[in-house]
């Protein structure tokens, strides 16, 4: 078996009007590295071609900073197909290609011919040779083998064994001496990094429906904790503002709409509002700040749920509400800001256009923009919090690219970045304490025939797999799930999101299973965003209400990365960036192909209890004291075959007296 792109030179193919561009990634290279980048992008092809492909690719390098070798990309949409439709020797070969697929769809994908899903620059592979050898790979994976993938490449089918992993992935896992941006950007242009963000190089995004509960349950508990609702209340009558509607940013109206909230949403590319808009994910648009404010304030006194995209820069909308006295009770920020000065935020002061053209001409004048942008959306900010308004960070690297831009006053500490930012958090104050800590966290399932009604009978299903009588959690979780297909959350094949619990999931998981096994749903791929209990170790984000000093470490992700790989999870991923940037997290993921067998049953049983219960652990151990309790209650319960080590708690007062 020799499997080997062709010595045939496929078409060009065209590129469909109307598609989003990824914008010029920037070229920096020296002529030894270029020449290397040539070489290494040239590699996945037979050797008589490289004369005429190595101009090609010359070009796309010095032009777009990178090599996407475009010729290899396949025509028109990658929608994804029904699981029966593709070829592969396992259910597993045949499930993965479903999920790349639905990653690089144009309903989907942030940058489709760029192979960026979400994120700005969250990459399923660098490149559409990868894409085209990771297909044949995947059609000839057997369950005696594993598929390894290093940063977009497949390095090779290994021989494994059924309950081993069928793919194992990593993404720009840098040398401690080299993990920093300027590095690894260089690594980037000469083809040997793949930033994964997080579920985009795990294969496992399932499109914005992946964000909408956790910004749901965020928004509605911070009305609970800040705003004063009752536990069984909801936002109605109460404004959040915010920016974006990316590939994550875009579930913020919807998740509010959910929530009863009013919602205004700044967007700079019209391109996303209007993708949005036609999803039903957004009910208004405009660019006029006036009539933006008198929707509000209508949707407001009548208490209807209404979300508003509004075309133009978050700064000039937050200036105008702080000039007008306007009262936003919630307020955020989720433009890409881990990619500052490589397109992720727009400055103020300039055009979505004028913005594509300087990353491309001018990017030292472009970063002086952005500097100075951040400087005022950091005043603003400042202003209306005085004023009462809850401002919490959403895990975007908002508040420490505001620290790098100079603005030193937004340290907690005074001195460095290290002990946090004057505003929190959402996972330090709403996300951590009131869900990572009890183990609740992003579980999500593709129904693989891709048949609305096998997703219909999973959410049936999961429904009554949760008790909403025994944590508020869980009564949120329930009505979620209860109204999910009310509230046509589906981008891209059918897919589900459910925040649960350890329990949850495994209770959930093994009713998916059984289901398959009796032949009431077709196979289905469990799986959840590494943005989780467990999953990701980052000191500004997941990590942020660890208060041990161990928030610094990535030792959690990797070793729920290979806890899973050791209990036989279908497919495991590790991806250093995330959301917050190279050198900032440490995240991973996994996917889980639910066949009916039996192999399957124990898989889940050993893997999703550790999954989460890890994380859960980790956090005890860092005395978070609902963390605690949940550890307390699981060793209690699984004392045969589990314990986890809990903590004594030393006394504030007796350290404070011998501390001088």
């Amino acid at each position: 078996m020799k499997i080997t792109l062709s010595n045939q030179l496929p078409p060009y193919p065209a590129f469909r009007e109307g598609i989003r561009r990824a914008p010029d990634r920037g070229f920096s290279l020296t002529d030894s590295q270029t020449k290397t980048a040539l070489k290494n992008a040239l590699r996945y092809i037979p050797t008589e071609l490289h004369a005429q492909l190595a101009p090609e690719f010359l070009e796309e390098l010095k032009i777009r900073g990178r090599i996407y070798g475009y010729r290899y990309r396949p025509e028109g949409d990658l929608k994804a197909k029904p699981i029966d439709r593709y070829k592969g020797k396992c259910v597993e070969g045949k499930a993965f290609q479903v999920m790349i697929d639905n990653n690089l769809c144009f309903d989907i994908a942030l940058y489709p011919y760029e192979l960026v899903t979400y994120g700005e620059t969250g990459q399923v592979c660098q490149n559409w040779m990868q894409y085209r050898l990771i297909r044949m790979y995947l059609e000839e994976l057997t369950q005696e083998q594993t598929l390894v993938v290093e940063n977009g490449h497949p390095l090779g089918l290994f021989k494994s064994k059924p309950d081993a992993p069928r793919v194992i992935i990593t993404n720009s896992m840098m040398v401690g001496l080299f993990d920093n941006l300027r590095d690894w950007e260089v690594a980037a242009q000469m083809g040997v990094a793949n930033y994964g963000q997080m579920t985009a190089g795990g294969w496992m995004y399932i499109g914005p429906q992946g964000i909408v509960h956790g910004t749901f349950n965020t928004l509605l508990n911070a009305g609970r904790l800040k705003l004063g609702i009752p536990q069984d209340g909801d936002l109605k009558g109460r404004l959040f503002v915010s920016s974006g509607l990316g590939g994550m940013s875009g579930a913020q109206p919807k998740a509010a709409d959910i929530a009863g909230a009013v919602s205004l949403i700044a967007e700079v590319d019209a391109s996303r509002i209007e993708t949005r808009h036609s999803q039903g994910w957004v009910q208004k648009v405009t660019k006029d700040l006036a009539e933006a404010f008198c929707w509000v304030e209508e949707a407001r006194r009548n208490e209807e749920p209404l979300s508003i995209a509004y075309h133009g820069n978050i700064v000039d909308l937050l200036e105008y509400a702080a000039a007008q006295h306007i009262h936003i009770e919630l307020l955020s920020d989720q433009t890409s800001c881990h990619e500052p000065y490589t397109g992720g935020y727009c400055p103020a002061g300039i055009s979505f256009e004028e913005r594509t053209r300087l990353l491309h001409e001018d990017r030292s004048k472009f970063k002086e923009l952005v500097d100075n942008s951040l400087r005022r959306h950091f005043e603003v900010i400042r202003k209306l919090v005085e004023k009462g308004t809850y401002f919490f960070d959403y895990g975007n690297s908002f508040m420490k690219a505001i620290y790098d831009a100079g603005v030193k006053e937004i340290s907690k500490n005074g001195r460095d970045e290290k002990d946090g930012f004057i505003w929190p958090s959402y996972v330090e104050d709403i996300m951590g304490p009131e869900l990572f800590d009890y183990g609740y966290g992003p579980f999500r399932w593709v129904c693989l025939s891709g048949k609305p009604e096998d997703l219909a009978k999973t959410d049936r299903a999961a429904m009554e797999c949760i008790d909403p009588n025994r944590r508020g959690q869980d009564r949120d979780n329930w009505i979620w799930i209860r109204d999910a297909e009310k509230n046509r959350l589906v981008v891209g094949t059918q897919a589900r999101i459910l925040y649960q619990d350890a329990e949850g999931r495994l209770k959930i998981a093994l009713k998916f299973n059984e289901m398959v096994r009796n032949r009431e749903i077709g196979p289905v791929m469990l799986g959840r965003d590494h943005h989780d209990v467990s999953g990701t170790d980052s000191p500004f984000r997941e990590t942020a209400n660890i208060k041990d000093g161990s928030n610094v470490m990535a030792d959690m992700a990797v070793q729920c990365f290979a806890g899973n790989a050791a209990r036989g999870m279908s497919l495991v991923a590790l991806h250093n960036g995330g959301g917050v940037g190279i050198g900032k997290a440490i995240n991973g993921g996994f996917g889980m192909v639910c066949d009916g067998s039996g192999r399957v049953d124990e898989i889940l049983r050993s893997a999703m209890l550790w999954d989460v219960m890890g994380g859960v652990a980790r956090r005890s151990w860092a005395r978070n004291p609902n963390a605690i309790s949940t550890v307390n209650t699981f060793n209690r319960s699984y004392a045969d075959g589990y314990h986890i080590t809990e903590p004594y708690l030393a006394d504030d007062e007796l350290l404070n007296s011998i501390i001088v």
